[in-house]
């Protein structure tokens, strides 16, 4: 036999595509040649596949080997066709039967010593191995149990190329994914320990039940890190639907911490204030890889000391967070990664940043507005909430026995008013209140009555309420309704909205 064929898989951003891995065994000088718009790393696949071959005691043949994957107009990358590429030749070259990998894909990146290792993105690959059609998958040990948590298809796990002729040429087992990992309960930072600041606590609470973005401005010990770093335990776990895309981009990043469980807490990411717009929105040679924007998708991106962040950085989050997903277009193709996030802006006010706030600060007001100035307008404009924490008093910082109330409260508040939002937009696909667009807002049934909204209609007319802010306090008012288990807004809704929004009460 000089022609064979297995079923493997590849990645676009988080897009997966079955890939036939094909070759051709011919008479002629030793050669192996790669088709397929194969990158660096499957080229360099012709070396590791001799090796791996010739140490697992299997004979490299001496012809003239094409290797294509197919379809070739898809750009293919990273290591993961190695196993298939040495299944295929071992096949082709006469030495293995391969009706064992009949509707089978195979993953895996291979040793010099035949060892098969684990690769990146073994979980969206094998759930775009399911929609194909494709009913079982071998891929390495290292990824199967990430691998097992798709379901409707059978996953079996190699550690060693050695192992899977075996499979093939003396009905040896191949390994099973491990027992599923007992899941540890839920552990972090808690709202009861933030002291005071009923203003900020509103805020995020409101925040959480809406979807909405919040910027947090203050002196140093205000509170804004420690209210940002406990808005992930007032967020509802995540649904099936959000965790496995959660959990396949942080397989593709590499970072799927052990345990092969989806993701069901939304994710955290908090970035240094000197990351690079690559590192924020994703980049890298070749097709780009997803960065913390991506990373934190259905969850809460959080930057701290927001001002000291390039504002070449941070005006590049400005059309991510109006889609929902980055689009990113390099020379080898484009990529196109999920960016549903909430984001969290801290900052102080000025850079002298005294801890007691304006009374003793020494920077002049033309500095001041150079700092903040870094936040740009349009960027501010697509921040929801935005509130000003003053700092802490002896008498809240030391009170004793009246601590705020616990994350597991608030997030019971949240769960309920997300319910309703579902309840609401789920028709048109829309998860939460900010999501809702404008449009949808202004139009019957969700028009609210002119009377309640003419303080704000007054503000746009006069300049001072752009239409975007017009759109963003009215999703708010509802997200505050529904944390009151209303049904709809009314003016005192608008109003708590607005001052959310602007610090001042219409």
């Amino acid at each position: 036999m000089s022609y064979a064929k297995v079923l493997s898989v590849g990645l676009v951003g988080v897009t997966g595509h079955l890939v036939e891995v094909e070759a051709d065994l011919s008479p002629g000088l030793p050669a192996l040649v790669l088709s397929g718009l194969p990158d660096t790393a499957l080229h360099e696949a012709r070396d590791r596949v001799r090796a791996a071959i010739t140490n697992s005691g299997q004979r490299w043949p001496g012809q003239r080997i094409t290797v294509n994957l197919l379809p070739a107009t898809l750009r293919k990358t990273g290591s993961a066709f190695d196993l298939a590429i040495a299944t295929v030749l071992l096949g082709g070259a006469g030495e293995l039967a391969l009706a064992a990998f009949d509707g089978v894909a195979l993953l895996g990146e291979l040793g010099l010593d035949g060892t098969v290792r684990p690769v990146r993105g073994a979980l969206p690959m094998v759930a775009a191995a399911a929609r194909a059609g494709i009913t079982r998958v071998v891929v390495p040990f290292g990824n199967a149990e990430e691998a097992a948590v798709v379901p409707g298809i059978e996953v079996k796990a190699v550690d060693t190329l050695h192992r899977l002729v075996a499979y093939v040429r003396d009905g040896e087992e191949l390994l099973d994914p491990p027992a599923p990992r007992a899941e540890a309960p839920p552990d972090g930072p808690d709202l009861a320990d933030v002291a005071g600041q009923a203003l900020g606590r509103r805020a995020i609470e409101v925040a959480a039940a809406g979807g909405h973005h919040i910027a947090l401005l203050g002196p140093p010990g205000a509170g804004k890190t420690m209210l940002a770093e406990r808005l992930p335990s007032i967020l509802p776990e995540l649904d099936d639907e959000a965790a496995l895309e959660v959990t396949a981009l942080h397989s593709i990043a590499g970072v799927l911490p052990p345990g092969g469980r989806l993701l069901r807490r939304p994710p955290f990411q908090a970035p240094h204030h000197t990351a690079t717009v690559q590192s924020l929105v994703g980049g890298g040679s070749g097709l780009a890889r997803p960065g913390a924007l991506s990373l934190a998708h259905r969850g809460v991106l959080f930057l701290d000391e927001a001002a000291e962040f390039t504002g070449r950085s941070l005006d590049a989050l400005r059309q991510p967070l109006e889609m929902g997903r980055v689009l990113l277009r390099r020379a080898n193709g484009g990529t196109e990664y999920p960016a549903r996030v909430q984001l969290v802006l801290a900052a102080n006010p000025c850079p002298c940043a005294k801890p007691a706030g304006d009374a003793f600060c020494e920077c002049s007001p033309q500095v001041r507005r150079r700092y903040l100035g870094r936040l740009s307008g349009p960027l501010l404009d697509r921040i929801d909430v935005q509130v000003t924490l003053t700092p802490l008093g002896a008498a809240e910082l030391m009170a004793v026995g009246t601590p705020g109330e616990p994350s597991a409260v608030v997030a019971d508040r949240v769960a309920k008013a997300r319910a309703a939002a579902v309840a609401r937009w789920s028709a048109r696909g829309w998860r939460a209140n900010a999501e809702a667009p404008g449009p949808a807002l202004r139009e019957q049934p969700w028009r609210l009555p002119a009377s309640d909204t003419l303080a704000l209609r007054q503000r746009l007319d006069h300049g001072s309420l752009s239409a975007r802010g017009f759109d963003r306090i009215v999703r708010m008012a509802w997200t505050i309704a529904d944390l009151d288990g209303r049904h709809r807004p009314d003016k005192e809704d608008i109003a708590e909205a607005t001052q959310l929004r602007t610090g001042v009460s219409p």
